[in-house]
């Protein structure tokens, strides 16, 4: 029996389908060794070894493995195919006494027949290049949130973190509402003019002023132009026809997936990184059992294999037509900075369409492989054509502009249509009747309209992720774990679709661009990324990269710890009385959350915790009882029926009262999804 090691449980059963009955599967559920949960865990002095340790939950599931591992046949094994799985491979060939050139890694792309057929057929020696690339990246971000945090927490508030990504996302998020608030409006007019001929109105766009651009800035202006047109014709001063040319976009990566759920499907980044998982780790789908659907979801390369665009087209032809099929297959450019590891995200078999996996897949599951399933297909098919005339009319030296646009095919948009923020465009319309140049239409009216110029408008998830990527800041694996910290730790807050600091953001944002400026800036994180990369594929070495970074950053936080300057909150004044000394109580923050504290401090230490209203918060599954919210003692928030300790039952989520059909568990709310409390299972609902 040859044992294969994995990082996810839900990839088993669809892997094993390939695998065959020579093969046992055993997944380590994440990381089995990192940096300690609770100490710094890397001698700087030491040329910045890391100091790696069992994770302390996994040394059950470690014991099993070493026993599986040493009555194996061989060991193979297939963790995630990017940095993150290299480095978790080469802890558990670590972990396993393995020599450092032994042959043991196999990867694939997605989880069909003939990819985990090749990988078995193929594997090599564990990548130290990707897995000195990960070191660097993981003690990267230790060295910045140990040392930076606590500043944080001693000149701010308790309980606050940074990151060395993290903070540059939040600085995003601020500056854009620092443009906002500073933006200053200016006036603007737009003029149409509704033209006729014979039965046909055509709606004419103001352009130019004596075939100068022209737009007017203010009544006066306009009032000029309608004194001066008034009971005027206007004429046909130019025709222009086109034929124009769209080319279908490319596949997906994964920040324009995560764009595209939630502009067309309105999913958050965390509802669309779920979905997209398990569409990739396998689903149910009626008359084949558990199987993958789609390839690995964190990319940056929108490359495919020849294989898969061949099928795509075979597939194009015969549903659709020769004609939607291009003479030469569509290749796409990947960026220069992207990593390009692997293919862009795509559906493994053209066979199964969404419809026909409609019926026991999830509605987010569904409708995300819909997304991805179209997209692909659209970006193997034919441009779509359309026939552009482009008409100018001539009133008084004032020059109108309208301009048809009809579609001759429809290629890749009969199968997909990008998202557009704004349809309407002034002076754009559908078919125009016949027009000859010199010919003079009558004016119907003319509308002039007063508007003011917009300030930029915020943030949301995708348009976050789509600035994060052009400006260089992560990779696919971390955008949506960045802006969801983000949330989570109360610096930005969502308002509809749109990100906004809070209070809190921007003043952990005004301290780091005081002391940190020259590290917490997109200029340098993205420099960064670039030296990790250089490991990656350059083999440089990663302990100078860290030097380097980390020669500056200590002398950074230095200047800030030995600064005077705070932006701590005063303590909030109550009318409570001190028990002990008759003084007034104030509301202080402190590692926990807030608490009572005597004015008088330090001659009179007393402190009482804040008394708060119970809050009520769903229903238990075992008992019935009504659940209630509380706090841990390290303030984190969960949930436990009021009957404890006759009942004790709790969760980390709020139960909905119900169990799974699956596995009896109990049913939990993440987000806008049921879902089931057993980490193993995937049964999931839409909350009603």
């Amino acid at each position: 029996m040859k044992l294969v090691i994995i990082e996810s449980p839900f990839k088993r059963e669809a892997l094993k389908k390939y695998l065959g009955s020579g093969y046992e599967v055993f997944a380590t559920k994440g990381h089995i060794r990192d940096l300690p949960q609770k100490s710094f865990g890397i001698d700087i002095k030491d040329n910045f070894q890391p100091n790696y340790e069992i994770v302390p939950e996994k040394k059950e599931l470690i014991s099993e493995l070493k026993k599986k591992a040493s009555s194996a046949e061989d060991v193979l094994i297939a963790t995630d195919p990017d940095r993150e799985g290299e480095a978790i491979s080469w802890h558990v060939a670590n972990i396993l006494g393995f020599p450092k050139d032994k042959v043991c890694r196999i990867e694939f792309n997605e989880i069909s027949k003939k990819a985990v057929t090749k990988a078995l057929e193929n594997p090599r020696k564990i990548d130290l290049k990707l897995v000195n690339a990960q070191q660097a990246r993981r003690v990267l971000d230790r060295i910045v949130g140990y040392k930076l945090s606590p500043i944080l927490c001693k000149k701010i508030a308790p309980k606050l973190s940074a990151g060395r990504v993290q903070s540059v996302a939040l600085k995003l998020v601020v500056d854009r509402e620092k443009e906002i608030e500073n933006f200053i409006p200016e006036e603007y007019w737009t003029v149409n003019a509704l033209l006729t001929k014979d039965k046909n109105e055509i709606k004419a766009s103001l352009a130019t002023l004596n075939k100068k651009k022209f737009v007017p800035k203010n009544k006066e202006e306009v009032d000029k132009l309608l004194n001066e047109t008034k009971d005027k014709k206007f004429t046909v001063a130019e025709v222009k026809k086109s034929k124009t040319k769209s080319h279908a976009p490319a596949p997906f990566t994964t920040s324009t997936m995560q764009q595209d759920a939630l502009n067309k499907l309105g999913m958050s980044l965390a509802r669309t990184t779920s979905s997209a998982q398990q569409l990739y780790e396998g689903v149910d789908i009626k008359g084949e059992g558990k199987i993958a659907l789609i390839t690995y979801i964190r990319t940056d390369s929108v490359r495919v294999s020849t294989d898969a665009q061949n099928a795509c087209r075979a597939f194009i032809k015969e549903k659709f037509g020769d004609e939607f099929v291009p003479e030469k297959p569509n290749n796409y450019h990947t960026k220069e900075s992207a990593q390009d590891a692997h293919e862009a995200i795509r559906p493994i078999t053209m066979d199964i369409t969404p419809e026909m996996a409609k019926e026991t897949l999830s509605s987010d599951n569904y409708r995300l492989y819909k997304l991805i399933y179209e997209r692909f297909l659209a970006s193997q098919m034919s441009e779509a054509e359309y026939s552009n005339v482009s008409v100018n009319f001539d009133c008084a030296g004032y020059g109108f502009k309208v301009t048809g646009k009809t579609m001759e095919f429809p290629g890749y948009t009969k199968v997909y249509k990008e998202f557009v923020e704004e349809e309407n465009k002034e002076g754009m319309a559908g078919k125009l009747p016949k027009l000859e140049e010199g010919e003079e239409l009558d004016c119907k009216q003319i509308i002039p309209e007063q508007k003011f110029t917009k300030p930029p408008v915020r943030y949301t998830e995708a348009s976050l992720v789509k600035a994060m990527e052009e400006k260089g800041i992560g990779r696919p694996a971390t955008y949506a774990a960045t802006i969801t910290v983000l949330t989570s730790r109360n610096y930005t807050e969502k308002e509809g679709r749109y990100l906004h600091p809070t209070e809190l953001g921007r003043k952990v944002t005004t301290y780091l661009e005081k002391f940190f400026s020259g590290v917490i800036n997109v200029k340098f994180t993205a420099h960064m990324e670039q030296r990790l990369d250089d490991i990656a594929n350059k083999d440089e070495d990663w302990h100078n990269v860290v030097s380097n970074f980390w020669n500056g950053f200590e002398k950074l936080l230095g200047n800030a710890d030995a600064s005077s300057l705070t932006m701590k909150e005063p303590p909030k004044e109550t009318d409570i009385i001190c028990d002990k000394c008759g003084g007034k109580m104030v509301i202080r923050n402190g590692r926990f959350g807030e608490f009572l504290a005597c004015s008088n401090f330090p001659k009179c230490k007393n402190t009482k915790p804040i008394e708060e209203k119970v809050k009520k918060a769903g229903t238990c599954p075992e008992c019935g009882s009504q659940m209630v919210e509380r706090k841990s003692k390290k303030g984190k928030i969960f949930y436990s029926c009021e009957r404890y300790p006759d009942c004790k039952f709790m969760s980390w989520d709020i139960p909905t009262g119900k169990k799974c059909p699956k596995c009896q568990s109990a049913l939990v709310i993440k987000g806008k999804q049921i879902k089931c409390s057993n980490g193993e299972c995937d049964y999931t609902e839409e909350q009603n």
